[in-house]
């Protein structure tokens, strides 16, 4: 597995006030899978891919990247694991306002010793006649696009995505997943999705339930269907 979660404990605050986040969380993925991660607001779900992401320290258990115990990296082997394995997606776009897209994309690009082709994956990402606006000038749904091209351009093993959809419509929604979809297929990036929208499920090899930090279901999807024919998003 290219991921392994092993009895992972994360809590916040101290004696009286500790409030136990992740309560022994166990779980893999595999290279290439798309994972949803699901679970009700506090059930811990984007702890875990801050955990993963070397975002947040842990207090006991392992998070095994590719051979590597993120969690026993020091603070400069952990830049470099991030700067090396992992692309964020999150619910808002974070992009430079005074800089087009294309800029916002290529100041990712330096940190990577193997970049992908800029110009390959704006045209892949449909952000070709977009490229020279600024973010204020295009939508939401092309800030998200930016948003994962910017993700992308460091050729990451992992994409981590943060409610990827959260702040989009229905059909924009889709057009995201399909994107993603296509990434994943083209790239074989592994994916790790924490969203509540229930349909995203059905398009991934991998599913994740959370409750009270702990990992209470976990199978792999045998009925998957493509992203374009998801409905109720």
């Amino acid at each position: 597995m290219f991921i392994e979660i092993n009895n992972l404990k994360k809590s916040y605050g101290q004696n009286d006030s500790a409030v136990q986040v992740l309560n022994g969380v166990n779980m893999s993925v595999d290279k290439g899978q798309m994972c949803v991660i699901q679970g009700s607001s506090g059930s811990g779900k984007s702890t875990l891919l801050n955990c993963i992401g070397g975002l947040e320290t842990i207090d006991s258990g392992s998070v095994v990247v590719n051979g590597v115990e993120v969690n026993t990296l020091d603070s400069e082997k952990l830049s470099e694991y991030r700067r090396s394995n992992l692309g964020f997606i999150f619910q808002f776009y974070n992009l430079i306002p005074n800089l087009t897209v294309r800029e916002n994309i290529r100041v990712c690009e330096y940190l990577s010793d193997s970049p992908l082709n800029l110009d390959e994956l704006i045209e892949n990402l449909g952000l070709k006649e977009h490229q020279n606006k600024f973010p204020s000038q295009i939508s939401g749904g092309q800030q998200q696009r930016c948003a994962i091209a910017r993700a992308l351009i460091k050729n990451p093993n992992i994409l981590l995505c943060d409610e990827p959809t959260g702040a989009l419509d229905s059909k924009t929604s889709k057009d995201i997943l399909i994107l993603l979809e296509k990434i994943n297929k083209v790239y074989g990036t592994i994916m790790l999705i924490v969203t509540h929208n229930n349909a995203i499920k059905n398009m991934v090899h991998k599913v994740v339930y959370l409750k009270d930090g702990m990992v209470k279901r976990e199978y792999l999807n045998e009925s998957r269907v493509s992203a374009s024919e998801l409905e109720d998003l």
